[in-house]
């Protein structure tokens, strides 16, 4: 009877621990002060947003979230603004409230205006260093004032904190920002990411008094400083979708088209007599859980091989060139042998579509290994696995082991991303075979930094080759780690885009890399991004932009096409004039400045370069910040602030179990002391049985 009760009561422990995990997983949030009753669970009626106040059993309506986007494309330049709308839908009279909401966009957009509505009014944001607009902020906050902040978190992740949003309040929260347009395979793609997907977060927990804490699900660590600020709480699918957004694009290409499309969401487009297209979302608004892309093709023959475009501002001149290689079509796959070391993740940020992405992609490229060839398959997930011991000749029976082995491939685990990467990276090929690796992963890492420092220390001749798959990848790392390994970064959206992505991909590893470019023509006061042209492969154009007190009547480009050389001439004066070249520089200037300290440049002399670019040009990033502050306080002295982190969805096609369960990719706080209670409780319930029954 004794061991019946034991037992009954470490059910009824851990049944209340699963109750209380299941409560706490709508309620997260982090509040500062909490309030008197506001709501009851009794009272809901839908999927509602809620946080938890001091008095059990009631909790507070959180603020809510809708977003409208904006972009204007003209040829190669994209602007947009994005507007945030904050409600706060509580009527108490004390319910004043902080909104705090970590976003995505693009990892080269250079973000330059803030501007913060209140009614019919409108304070426009300044720039500040980034410790001051946080102390702008911060008082203003406490001062009953209203307040908006945005923050770069990394050159793809961002944070909007609104304060002192009244009881039934809108503020409104305008952001805008460029980028230029990729150009690609023949194609011209605009990619706007709506969610920051969870992030794996390796190293030991600490607490770091100079630094603030954010609103995260994770901690922040030794090897992750910042976890906590890249970690916004996730909405559990079951509640349903949360932070709609509505898109409207104008494009003008600037040229006849054949297609336009949007691999990501449905769309409806309307043509303009002058060639301009509109373009919106079939559905008004659609929940924030993937990345919306578009693209577009020239009609045949009517694609440009040549943009330059030129600005003056001030004493400064600007000019943006985009060039077109020959093309590689007919030139035959090149014969030289190549060493592929296939790298798939296999963590549960994996779990659903995107593991069937990964493995539909790797089973076509295995097929189009030659008998030439050489390769192996490594997976990693918290393990790293390793096929072969050494990569293996393209034989029948390898090519039938390799593909049994990918089929056999499941999602579970962390993303331990650096071991696998010393392990791909650490190989050398024999001297008649090119060794190049390819990356098969969402990205969904916070040590991002880390790993670009192993790329750059161990690449040695390999190349980096990164197929960033999902709906919601990390393009600032799969971007950039492709950039630091001398190969290309290409998106798998959807199963349907598998053959066509991986078609585009083996062009360019089975055809002539354009090598040594280097444009001449331009005088020691030209300071030109990128400094060095890199290498270029099939269906890629050569981009830079120039900055100087004045720009030359021409230049040239040099480079070899294989081992054939190349050359072509191009104009630069009386091009068409264009705004925003100079924020376009400034922001490349800003990420090559980055770029140096992971290469071990004085931080400080980094932070201060950084600053003054982006204070010159009203850019956000790393050091400096956006802040509006209104001038007159609105909430009373005597009433209590409460500060919220705004819930994001989870991305499209992945699973909430797998990730935020036992232990997996991004097991959240919460859960883990709950777990730890949990298992504390089992061992003292069987350390107590065993005593009876001794």
């Amino acid at each position: 009877m004794t061991r019946h009760r034991c037992l009954r009561a470490t059910i009824a422990i851990l049944l209340w621990l699963s109750m209380a995990h299941l409560l706490l997983t709508p309620v997260f949030g982090n509040d500062l002060e909490q309030a008197d009753q506001t709501i009851s669970l009794n009272d809901v009626k839908a999927g509602r947003l809620l946080f938890k106040t001091a008095q059990a059993g009631h909790f507070l309506p959180a603020p809510t979230l809708k977003t409208n986007v904006r972009i204007s494309v003209t040829g190669l330049i994209a602007r947009a603004t994005v507007t945030q709308e904050f409600l706060n839908p509580s009527l108490e009279p004390d319910a004043w409230a902080e909104g705090v909401y970590v976003f995505p966009l693009p990892e080269t957009a250079a973000v330059d205006h803030l501007r913060m509505k209140i009614g019919e009014r409108i304070i426009e944001g300044q720039i500040r260093e980034k410790s001051e607009a946080k102390k702008v902020y911060e008082r203003a906050k406490h001062e009953g004032k209203r307040a908006s902040l945005v923050e770069q978190e990394r050159p793809n992740i961002f944070t909007t904190s609104v304060a002192n949003i009244g009881p039934g309040e809108r503020i409104i929260v305008e952001i805008e920002y460029q980028e230029t347009i990729r150009y690609d395979q023949g194609a011209f793609s605009l990619r706007f990411p709506m969610v920051v997907g969870p992030r794996y977060i390796p190293g030991t927990p600490v607490v770091m008094e100079d630094q603030p804490t954010g609103h995260g699900w994770a901690s922040d660590t030794d090897r992750v400083p910042d976890a906590s600020r890249i970690t916004p709480p996730v909405q559990h699918p079951g509640y349903g979708p949360i932070n709609p957004v509505s898109l409207n694009i104008d494009l003008a290409p600037g040229f006849p088209l054949s297609t336009i499309e949007s691999p990501s969401h449905q769309i409806l487009t309307v043509a303009e007599p002058d060639g301009r297209r509109h373009i919106t979302l079939r559905a008004d608004t659609v929940p924030a859980d993937r990345d919306f892309v578009l693209t577009w093709k020239p009609a045949p023959g009517q694609a440009p091989t040549l943009s330059v475009f030129q600005e003056q501002r001030g004493d400064d001149h600007y000019a943006f060139l985009m060039a077109m290689p020959p093309a590689g079509q007919d030139q035959p796959a090149s014969s030289v042998p190549r060493e592929t070391i296939f790298v798939i993740d296999t963590s549960d940020s994996m779990s659903g579509t995107s593991m069937e992405q990964a493995k539909a992609a790797l089973l076509l490229a295995l097929h189009r290994l030659t008998a030439q060839d050489r390769f192996n398959v490594i997976q990693f997930n918290s393990v790293t696995h390793v096929l072969f011991s050494q990569a293996q000749p393209v034989t029948p029976q390898t090519l039938r082991k390799a593909m049994h082995y990918v089929e056999q491939l499941t999602a579970n685990g962390g993303t331990e991303i650096l071991p696998a990467l010393k392990m791909a990276l650490k190989g050398s090929a024999p001297a008649s075979h090119l060794r190049q690796v390819v990356f098969l992963t969402d990205g969904q890492v916070g040590n991002e930094d880390e790993l670009f420092e192993i790329i750059r220390a161990q690449l040695g001749t390999s190349r980096l080759f990164t197929i960033g798959i999902g709906s919601a990848p990390n393009s600032h790392f799969m971007r950039k780690a492709a950039e630091f390994g001398r190969g290309t970064f290409t998106h798998i959206g959807s199963t349907s885009e598998v053959k066509i992505q991986m078609d585009a991909i083996f062009r360019k590893l089975e055809r002539p890399v354009l090598t040594d470019l280097h444009i001449e023509g331009l005088d020691g006061e030209i300071e030109m991004f990128p400094a060095r042209i890199p290498d270029l492969y099939d269906g890629e154009p050569i981009v830079a932009v120039l900055k100087g007190a004045s720009i030359p009547e021409t230049v040239t480009i040099r480079g070899l096409v294989g081992s054939a050389s190349w050359t072509t001439s191009i104009t630069l004066k009386s091009r068409e004039a264009r705004e925003g070249l100079s924020v376009y520089w400034a922001r490349q200037k800003i990420a090559a400045l980055m770029d140096r300290q992971r290469y071990g440049q004085d931080e400080t002399a980094t932070r201060q370069a950084v600053v003054d670019v982006a204070l010159a040009h009203h850019l956000v990033s790393q050091y400096t910040s956006l802040v509006a502050v209104d001038v007159t306080p609105v909430r009373p002295a005597n009433q209590p602030l409460h500060s919220h982190a705004m819930k994001t969805n989870l991305p499209d096609g992945q699973n909430y179990q797998a990730i935020f369960g036992l232990p997996q990719t991004a097991t959240s706080g919460q859960l883990r002391i709950l777990l730890g209670l949990a298992g504390l409780l089992a061992a003292w319930a069987a350390y107590a049985l065993r005593r009876r029954i001794a």
